[in-house]
């Protein structure tokens, strides 16, 4: 079976194209055929005029219809696109997607922030490490931070919260954020002697790459607070150059690493694993496992 996901971000739109090979044992094996990242940054709008601007309209449909394309090459079987905190907060958000479904015959369905959780956690359900261990999910993205709490395999609590990279950069964070976050972790920590981070997010995924770390290995909180401090240090400019990162991603690094370094100082963590798997690779697997019952 060939699956596509399509996940509206707020900072970039992403198309992941994937073919899913039963395996013994019930085991699914989920090949790659394709995966683009284009950086629309829908937030940028959204988060300071309330509304998605005429041009990134323009080239929301624009993708779509070359997304449209690609599903059609690949003779995608079945797919699902998913907007997420961006489009959830734009006043003409259903008015776009109505007009996108008239134009590509693209569904896309606004997502709340506790299913793009529940979404992201199911990316990681094949891991046989998760099974008698206190786990807490992290994705940080543009518009919000997902947080899902797993012990035994079995969903404990999930939250959504309005902290995310391009929030923090246009000043949308307010001191009641930070403050409903860390209540949410402190009564995380209150029940839970362990709990093992486990975090999500193309800001994550880059520092994790740029480290030289081990994969299956995590980062530690030093780590993350040597390039928080290095980065801050730096340019947008400066950051692109040493560290080779696109402008979309110079940028939101810092308050991205700021989000996981509060979480890791509430939760007493000094380490965070990161598997290189997000949401769209969560609704690949939703959608096979959908298919299959």
């Amino acid at each position: 079976m060939k699956i596509a996901a399509i996940d509206i971000g707020s900072n970039a739109i992403r198309l992941l194209i994937s073919e899913a090979h039963p395996y013994k044992d019930k085991e699914v094996d989920f090949t790659k055929l394709l995966f683009l990242r284009i950086p629309l940054r829908l937030g940028f709008d959204v988060f300071e005029k309330g509304k998605i601007s005429k041009k990134k309209q323009e080239q929301l449909a624009d993708s779509m219809q070359a997304f449209k394309m690609l599903m059609n090459v690949y003779k995608v079987d079945v797919y699902r696109a998913c907007a997420t905190s961006a489009m959830r907060d734009a006043k003409n958000g259903k008015a776009l997607i109505k007009s996108i479904k008239v134009t590509t015959d693209i569904a896309i369905d606004i997502i709340s922030g506790q299913e793009e959780a529940t979404i992201i956690y199911n990316a990681h359900l094949g891991e046989k490490n998760n099974a008698q261990k206190t786990l807490l999910y992290i994705d940080v993205g543009g518009g919000s931070t997902e947080l899902s709490l797993f012990q035994d395999n079995q969903l404990v609590k999930k939250e959504s919260f309005n902290i995310g990279t391009i929030r923090l950069l246009q000043n949308q964070v307010s001191k009641a954020h930070w403050q409903a976050l860390a209540r949410f972790l402190k009564a995380i920590v209150k029940k839970n002697s362990k709990v093992q981070l486990v975090g999500s997010g193309g800001n994550i995924n880059k520092l994790f790459s740029l480290s030289k770390q081990k994969e299956g290995k995590p980062l530690s909180k030093a780590t993350l607070t040597t390039y928080y401090s290095s980065l801050s240090a730096m340019s947008i400019e400066e950051r692109m150059h040493h560290y080779d990162l696109r402008e979309d991603r110079a940028d939101v690094m810092v308050p991205a690493l700021s989000i996981f370094l509060n979480i890791m100082e509430h939760t007493q963590s000094n380490e965070i694993y990161v598997p290189k798997i997000g949401l769209a690779d969560g609704i690949v697997r939703s959608i096979y496992f959908q298919e299959a019952l």
